[in-house]
């Protein structure tokens, strides 16, 4: 068979007016490999040299192009060449790339990645769509303890923040579910990536509720914000709150000479 020109000199496409412009970097190395690839398949190891020959020839003489600067493709496609040449030279037959190696690893690294890269597509949606169910009971005054607490809700607060989309509701709402052991953070140990100013009140709220005593809806604002102006006051005074509220055994045991228990 005859050899073909392993490219043309145009190797750099101008976009054309008013086109929308790729997600992503296109990777100019990677299409040069892939370009070698296509034509490479049935070549001979002496047509594959041939071609190597010619590729190295082409990029001698764009060698002072100055469109050509940067450009990766044209090394790309010479190593592809070499590569391949090599291998006929030592496997004989001709080129298929479904039997290289090379190749095969490649297409199983992009199979992985378009996988992880569709979970996360999946994840950040049904991230998005618990932002949007928060913020929407939120302002419907329905985000209370009747709403169970899930794994990720502190990234879907994270989204209604980076959005401009956020309700103090939301951080009372984690707070009273920390402070319960509710729902997700029935966990001990969850609710650690969650604000200190959350978790302060947290903190302050199941104190305050060890002291058995009636609580109106409301009444327990103060504890937000007390904990949003400052988490550490929130958090002495809950601690204070733990210690005064102990039973009298255990303040027995803390007592100096208590013995050893009580040291320990």
């Amino acid at each position: 068979m005859s050899t073909p020109v392993p490219r043309s000199r145009r190797r750099l496409r101008v976009p054309a007016p008013g086109a929308a412009a790729p997600r992503q970097p296109v990777d100019q190395a990677t299409i040069g490999r892939r370009s070698v690839r296509r034509r490479a398949t049935g070549m001979t190891a002496t047509e594959a040299a041939a071609a190597l020959e010619e590729a190295e020839l082409q990029r001698h003489l764009d060698r002072d192009r100055e469109d050509l600067a940067g450009d990766e493709r044209g090394p790309a496609e010479v190593s592809e060449w070499h590569r391949i040449a090599q291998l006929l030279a030592t496997t004989g037959g001709v080129y298929d790339p479904a039997a290289d190696a090379v190749v095969q690893d490649e297409l199983t690294a992009d199979r992985r990645a378009a996988e992880a890269d569709q979970q996360r597509l999946q994840e950040q949606q049904q991230l998005a769509a618990r932002a949007d169910e928060l913020a929407a009971l939120a302002r419907a005054g329905r985000l209370d303890r009747t709403v169970q607490s899930r794994p990720g809700d502190e990234a879907a607060r994270d989204v209604l923040v980076h959005r401009g989309d956020y309700h103090p509701v939301v951080d009372c709402w984690l707070a009273q579910s920390l402070a319960d052991r509710s729902g997700h953070y029935a966990d001990p140990a969850a609710g650690g990536s969650l604000p200190a100013p959350v978790r302060a009140h947290a903190a302050l709220l199941a104190a305050l509720a060890r002291t058995g005593a009636p609580i109106a809806d409301g009444e327990l604002e103060f504890a937000g914000r007390l904990a949003q102006a400052d988490p550490d006051a929130a958090d002495a005074l809950a601690t204070w709150l733990e210690r005064a509220l102990a039973p009298a055994e255990l303040a027995e045991t803390a007592a100096p000479g208590a013995g050893e228990d009580g040291a320990r």
